[in-house]
């Protein structure tokens, strides 16, 4: 089933997945510290009925803010899409005329859902504003954090065009409101909105770009997604939704946009002119600092008649974007294992705010292996930004920190399992000596083997044989210990909580 924003509200609403807020609140630090609080206590989604600098536009936060909400914005849980991402990648077309016949079959209703369908009207047509009409103000455009240098918006969908090759990128850049109808647009280098930007002040021409804001739930991830460049956001919300995502022209510039949107900010961006940028409280707990950013004027606004403002707010994990951040390392997991097959699990940790720290487990084939793991990790998309790779064997739960841990200290010598090289880093990484650009490090925390150079030799791990505890699990309600208590380790693996 494939629904608007204004669906997906009523269908939280039902499922008791989102709370209306009638008392007057404003957009200013004060929804921010609500939906901070709600977000981190595991509430539900947030739809403010009464913002006081906008009375008459309700804003919904926190929208993709638990597994239960995240799986109905994609459709599907992250784990049926990443399954279905591995099943395309292991058709291959078997020889004979039949065996292709069976294969397109297959392929057919996927193919069926990619792409887009241009249509001429939709309901983000319904309202539009030109010229002096155009107004910022008049949406509930949050400022989160108390340094932060104005409002921003904080959820959406920047459309652009390669400028050589005509080809779409959606993203999701940040971006601050300077007055009515003037932004920043917060597109940082390793970005394809950037790199529109550098291939326009080659050609010297401006351009134009669509803010664009709700629409199926599923467009803001896949404005996220690290899709290779080649493959078109938009036919990737297609496969999501099951059905192509419906688009119309812009009022004042060549761009499609989702035709359901609550808001389509339309406007022009001169490469030759920047601006100061920011502060802004980020994702990593900090906030980023001032730096000059590419001008966005704005030339047309076109919107619902009663839109919803969709927002979201970061800041020190967890955040709403854990959740985000966790379907993208489950659905994009098939993916990257095309270009390492012998990674059995990967985990972004949302305390090191995803790009910091990157935990994979490996099939160790060969002595030094781990290196070639992470060295391939660096070489792939986004992946390039992670600070800290740390290479576990395929017996450890990357995704139980405190085994983690616990291997990690044991199984490395840091003057030989520890490696420093320089590269890309994300441009948020305050710690770096230049932006973009600083040091990374790579942890071999796999069981050492004798042709790696470690004579000495490596221990087993301590753990109770199967059969006693299976006689423990038979008698424990006769110990009068009360309820039954997990044995403490299962093949290695750490089941009990640490104090």
């Amino acid at each position: 089933m494939a629904y608007d924003l204004p669906q997906f509200v009523r269908e939280l609403e039902k499922r008791n997945e989102l709370k209306r807020i009638a008392h007057p609140v404003s957009a200013t630090l004060e929804i921010t510290e609500i939906a901070d609080r709600a977000v981190k206590s595991g509430g539900p989604a947030l739809l403010f009925e009464n913002v006081r600098e906008t009375p008459d536009v309700p804003l919904a936060i926190g929208l993709y803010g638990s597994d239960s909400r995240m799986s109905l914005a994609l459709h599907d849980a992250p784990q049926n899409i990443a399954a279905r991402i591995e099943g395309l990648i292991k058709t291959v077309p078997p020889e004979g005329l039949f065996g292709k016949l069976q294969t397109g079959l297959k392929l057919l209703p996927t193919a069926m859902s990619l792409g887009v369908k241009s249509v001429n009207d939709g309901p983000c047509k319904e309202t539009k504003y030109f010229g002096d009409d155009v107004d910022l103000s008049k949406l509930p455009i949050l400022t989160c954090w108390p340094q932060d240098g104005g409002p921003f918006i904080t959820l959406p969908m920047v459309f652009t065009h390669n400028p050589n090759t005509g080809r779409r990128n959606v993203g999701m850049y940040r971006v601050q409101i300077y007055d009515r109808n003037t932004t920043g647009m917060h597109w940082q280098m390793h970005k394809v909105g950037a790199q529109h930007h550098r291939e326009a002040q080659e050609k010297q021409q401006p351009i134009e770009a669509a803010v664009c804001l709700g629409g199926d739930p599923c467009l803001p991830f896949c404005a996220i997604a690290p899709l290779p460049e080649e493959i078109d956001e938009m036919m990737f919300a297609g496969f999501l939704r099951g059905k192509p995502v419906e688009m119309v022209k812009c009022e004042t510039i060549d761009v499609r946009v989702p035709a359901d949107c609550e808001y389509v900010i339309e406007g022009i961006i001169d490469p030759q002119e920047t601006r100061p940028e920011g502060p802004f409280g980020d994702h990593t707990g900090y906030y980023t600092p001032i730096e000059p950013y590419p001008v966005f004027r704005v030339t047309c606004i076109t919107q619902r008649k009663k839109p919803i403002y969709p927002a979201t707010i970061v800041g020190i994990p967890p955040m709403e974007d854990a959740w985000l951040g966790g379907a993208v390392g489950t659905i994009f997991k098939p993916l990257i294992k095309t270009q390492i097959p012998e990674l059995i699990d990967m985990h972004l940790p949302v305390e090191a705010c995803f790009h910091n720290c990157a935990i994979v487990s490996i099939k160790k084939r060969y002595p030094h292996h781990a290196y070639k793991v992470m060295h391939a990790l660096w070489g792939l998309g986004q992946l390039m930004f992670s600070k800290v790779i740390i290479v576990v064997d395929d017996d450890v739960d990357v995704h139980n920190l405190s085994e983690v841990l616990w291997r990690v200290t044991n199984n490395i010598d840091p003057a030989r399992d520890v490696q420093i090289v320089k590269g890309p880093v994300d441009s948020l990484n305050h710690a770096a000596p230049l932006v973009g650009f600083g040091s990374k490090m790579g942890i071999d925390a796999t069981t050492k083997w004798a042709s790696e150079g470690h004579t000495r030799e490596w221990p087993d791990v301590v753990k109770m044989d199967r059969a006693t505890v299976e006689k423990v699990d038979a008698i424990w309600d006769q110990l009068g210990l009360g309820a039954k208590v997990l044995s403490p380790s299962v093949d290695g693996h750490i089941v009990a909580k640490m104090p």
